[in-house]
């Protein structure tokens, strides 16, 4: 039998040190929410509304990916079952990418 108490550690989300890098975080966040929709947009206006649906069909696919591959890439394995928001995913994935913020070893 196994006698070892296991305690579950999550790590919090990381705090960014500048102002640049929440910045960047919040860019990315909010491209992650809404450039989907954005694209559509554009789409819609420079050409027809039925190209439009499925370039936003397409773009929940591509969007989706793309947000699939900033957690793998950022958030710990541990962690990757729990829902995160965008801004969230864009500051784990910008903490451990371009900001580098140092966090305390866990066991």
């Amino acid at each position: 039998m196994n006698n070892q108490n296991f305690t579950f550690h999550l790590d919090p989300t990381p705090t960014l040190p500048t102002r640049q890098c929440r910045f960047l975080a919040r860019i990315l966040g909010y491209a992650l929410q809404f450039g989907n929709y954005v694209l559509a947009f554009i789409i819609v206006l420079e050409t027809d509304w039925f190209i439009a649906i499925g370039a936003l069909l397409l773009g929940f696919i591509v969007f989706g990916i793309v947000r699939s591959k900033l957690i793998q890439d950022s958030i710990p394995p541990s962690q990757r079952e729990y829902s995160y928001s965008d801004y969230a995913i864009a500051t784990w994935y910008l903490s451990k990418h371009t900001c580098f913020t140092t966090s305390t070893p866990t066991e």
